[in-house]
């Protein structure tokens, strides 16, 4: 080691992981720029380690299932209840027993391009994914609530295959056959509904962004119909549109 360049430690590194005993002897070289390589070694270590903990904490509910007997488990989320315009989307997604998604996390703790990425990887990988989308009109008709229930319902039987059971993110499903589990913050500890979460989110998103074209005055691709400064502005100069959810009381006291 103490005859090899840190040039050429860096170009053995490039093509083989390091042992510990590579570490060891690096931390122990008389070169400081030697050492800090090794620190940074073990620091990328220590970020994988923790990254592959959560992604197996991740799949804690999946492994229960299957050891149930189990076979087609699917996640079940949903992204929109809150806006102010646009529809409710729900997905559910089916992924494989041995699937590993790295990276994946709850949607909202994703950046945009992050959420992006994973939602390529999570239709590559799963074994059936479903999208269900509920407008404006049936979450006035008949409340933000059972529009949620309505989409996931949408979503579960637009699968391709039918799941044994389901993950939901903290609901119950009504008027849905098949065994169901809701688990609180379900897109933070399970793989199964946080995929849901991203595919729901990056649906949406997707819609309101072609809407922002058909209405640009609202900016409809900023805030995605939530209830911000600018869309609250827009909304009192333009009045609503037919995205907007006249149940919701800031659009409803427009209407008067």
């Amino acid at each position: 080691m103490k005859k090899m360049s840190i040039q050429a430690i860096r170009s053995q590194l490039d093509q083989d992981p390091p042992s510990d005993e590579m570490i060891r002897l690096m931390l122990q070289d008389a070169r400081s720029g030697v050492r800090k390589l090794a620190e940074t070694l073990l620091r990328k270590r220590e970020k994988e380690y923790t990254l592959q903990q959560r992604l197996e904490s991740m799949r804690m509910y999946e492994r229960e299932a299957y050891a149930r007997g189990y076979r087609l488990v699917a996640g079940i989320d949903e992204a929109g209840r809150g806006p102010l315009a646009g529809p409710v989307v729900a997905a559910a997604v089916i992924l494989p027993e041995d699937a590993y998604i790295r990276g994946i996390n709850d949607s909202k703790k994703l950046r945009p391009q992050e959420r992006e990425s994973l939602y390529s990887t999570i239709c590559e990988t799963a074994v059936s994914y479903g999208i269900g989308i509920v407008d404006a009109s049936y979450i006035d008709t008949y409340n933000i609530l059972q529009a949620t229930y309505e989409a996931m319902r949408l979503a579960v039987e637009n699968l391709s295959v039918k799941p044994d059971l389901l993950l939901n993110d903290a609901v119950t499903i009504p008027s849905v056959s098949m065994e169901q589990i809701a688990i609180i913050k379900g897109d933070a500890c399970s793989q199964s509904i946080a995929a849901a979460s991203i595919l729901a989110k990056v649906t949406r998103d997707r819609l309101m962004i072609e809407y922002a074209k058909q209405y640009p005055e609202y900016g409809f691709d900023h805030h995605m119909g939530y209830g911000t400064a600018e869309h609250l502005e827009a909304l009192q100069k333009y009045g609503p549109t037919p995205l907007h959810r006249r149940s919701f009381a800031p659009v409803k006291s427009i209407l008067g």
